[in-house]
């Protein structure tokens, strides 16, 4: 009887995986490392939620991942220490989470075509609504987040960079930009409160979709808070692009 349990059982796991990239074996519901060869090598995350169907008619909502500064380098189950990565793990989400590592001594600035071609092989690769796609991501890959969006606005439906920054005449160059959410804590001695505010200064002024939300008393780390109790991802879900 145990004997037939066990069969059934294996039977049953054999049937949810799905072999893909490279014919490695994916789990609905895991989150699990990948290597992408591209311009310059990037190791991934790729998390799959439960129910992911590689065949359904309609794709599933997909969050692009940029970590912090702390998280470079080689060891890419780092990645599951904040953001959309830990929230996977320890309770599942209802997206697709591709979530790339920078490699040590580099910085997403100096990566984002590398990042560009990791997130059309994934569109290519797996089940992707290519309308509903967003891009976040925390400290350095705040900054990351705000200058990815502004090189490639064209990919996301809505955008939410965490105690960042960037180069606000950059937006002098995008003529169409997605709804964008911005995080900064008031305390925050790493990352001063004024590289969010001056990006949210000129993108109200060129007439973009911003809400800007300040953490009062909180420090660097307010994106723990942010992540878990702001409803960015229902906000999220909330904004499908009209066209790719």
């Amino acid at each position: 009887m145990r004997h037939v349990k066990l069969v059934l059982f294996l039977t049953l796991l054999y049937s949810c995986q799905i072999k893909t990239d490279g014919d490695q074996i994916l789990l609905p519901g895991s989150q699990t490392a990948h290597k992408f060869n591209s311009s310059v090598d990037l190791n991934y995350l790729l998390y799959l939620p439960e129910d992911y169907d590689p065949h359904r008619k309609e794709g599933y909502p997909t969050i692009l991942f940029l970590h912090g500064a702390g998280e470079r380098g080689d060891s890419v189950q780092a990645l599951t220490m904040w953001g959309p990565p830990k929230i996977a793990k320890e309770k599942g989400l209802p997206f697709i989470v591709i979530s790339p590592q920078c490699p040590k001594g580099h910085w997403w600035t100096s990566m984002m075509y590398s990042v560009k071609e990791l997130l059309d092989h994934s569109i290519k690769t797996y089940n992707i609504d290519t309308t509903r796609i967003y891009l976040t991501g925390l400290s350095m890959g705040g900054y990351g987040t705000f200058e990815f969006s502004l090189l490639y606005p064209e990919y996301f439906a809505a955008v939410a960079p965490m105690c960042g920054g960037g180069t606000p005449s950059m937006v002098n160059f995008v003529k169409s930009y997605p709804p964008i959410w911005v995080f900064h804590g008031d305390k925050d001695k790493i990352v001063p409160l004024e590289s969010s505010q001056i990006m949210v200064d000129a993108m109200k002024k060129a007439g973009f979709d911003v809400k800007f939300t300040i953490y009062k008393n909180e420090d660097h780390y307010m994106f723990r808070k942010a992540y878990r109790e702001s409803g960015l991802f229902d906000w999220f879900l909330e904004h499908h692009k009209t066209t790719r």
